[in-house]
């Protein structure tokens, strides 16, 4: 079993950085997008980094992420260059997906980052595939499944949690309940607001989160994480949180308030975090700065390694198409 770590100076000043990067790579994507360096979709993660930030330190490196298509700050998160993350939201060829997956579709094998899924749902029967090769393969390791609100609507999120609870495969299914699929609210499309209850259909233990809290998602994820590896099965964490932005770069957010908007603002992770590194004394004014310029340094070289990468050339399209088969029951 994994030692819970503590959290403490450590943990906190970890927290503050990484989120800091996902926050202002984002916002630099934002300005980038619409200086059209770049096209296609952008999905900004902006508000909702606590839920990253909480899980990565309640895990181990050999745990696997899987999610949807807001998918940026999960690799960044993990510990992935952002240059590579940047370079493949320009398409270029020393990207991530050597440019062919774009923003929606972020994948880093060495970290166990699985996607960046683009199909509203898709990777929720993924998610389970994988931890079912983990438990095949008699590893410890958790396989940690993110979807939005909107894609808990999908038929495959019911198959896959009934196979994962009669497996009792070691994943956590993690609903990032933004409140809105797309423009629409959950109250809008489902009777069952509170999205946690959905794992009561199968017996799952399923539970709450303020995804606004670093904290709180540590905490819950490292208990869902600590019961799959005790080979316990499956939890449902439904983590409330809020986008800053809108669903992508071509949403005008007309279907939500201005003093809502505010009001969760002042709910940012981030400045929570600052706010107890502050309280507690863990870094003094000078540290907060160098750590401040240190990510913006980050951002400004992702920017420049992207735009002096080379694009990939058209016969590139042929290549990575098929994979050669290795199985060593074939003879020929």
């Amino acid at each position: 079993m994994a030692k819970k770590k503590s959290l403490g100076k450590e943990t906190y000043l970890h927290w503050y950085e990484s989120m800091l990067l996902m926050r202002k790579f984002e916002e630099k994507a934002s300005q980038l997008y619409i200086q059209r360096k770049f096209t296609g979709f952008l999905h900004l993660y902006i508000g909702q980094e606590a839920v990253v930030a909480g899980s990565v330190s309640a895990t181990t490196e050999n745990d696997n992420m899987i999610t949807a298509y807001r998918c940026h700050a999960h690799p960044l998160g993990r510990g992935t260059d952002p240059k590579k993350v940047m370079a493949e939201l320009y398409g270029k060829v020393t990207g991530l997906c050597k440019g062919k997956g774009g923003s929606m579709h972020m994948f880093d094998k060495e970290r166990r980052i699985f996607g960046g899924h683009g199909i509203v749902g898709g990777q929720i029967p993924l998610g389970a595939g994988i931890a079912f090769a983990e438990k095949y393969k008699g590893t410890k390791n958790v396989t940690l499944t993110y979807m939005g609100d909107g894609a808990v609507r999908q038929g495959a999120l019911h198959e896959t949690f009934n196979m994962a609870m009669t497996w009792k495969l070691p994943v956590v299914f993690i609903i990032e309940n933004n409140q809105y699929a797309m423009g629409t609210s959950v109250e809008r499309t489902s009777n069952v607001t509170d999205l946690y209850k959905l794992g009561c259909a199968y017996d799952m233990p399923s539970e709450p989160v303020d995804g606004m809290t670093c904290e709180a998602v540590h905490d819950a994820v490292s208990r869902a994480v600590d019961r799959a590896r005790k080979g316990e099965g499956p939890t449902l964490l439904e983590m409330k949180t809020y986008r800053y932005k809108g669903h992508s770069m071509s949403d005008p957010r007309k279907y939500r308030t201005k003093e809502e908007e505010e009001a969760y603002k002042k709910l940012d992770p981030i400045e929570k975090v600052l706010k107890t590194i502050k309280d507690k004394k863990y870094a003094s004014a000078k540290q907060i700065e160098e750590i401040n310029k240190r990510v913006k340094q980050q951002v400004e070289e992702a920017v420049k390694f992207a735009e002096e990468s080379p694009l990939p050339s058209p016969e590139d399209i042929y290549n990575d198409v098929y994979s050669e088969p290795n199985y060593p029951f074939i003879k020929e």
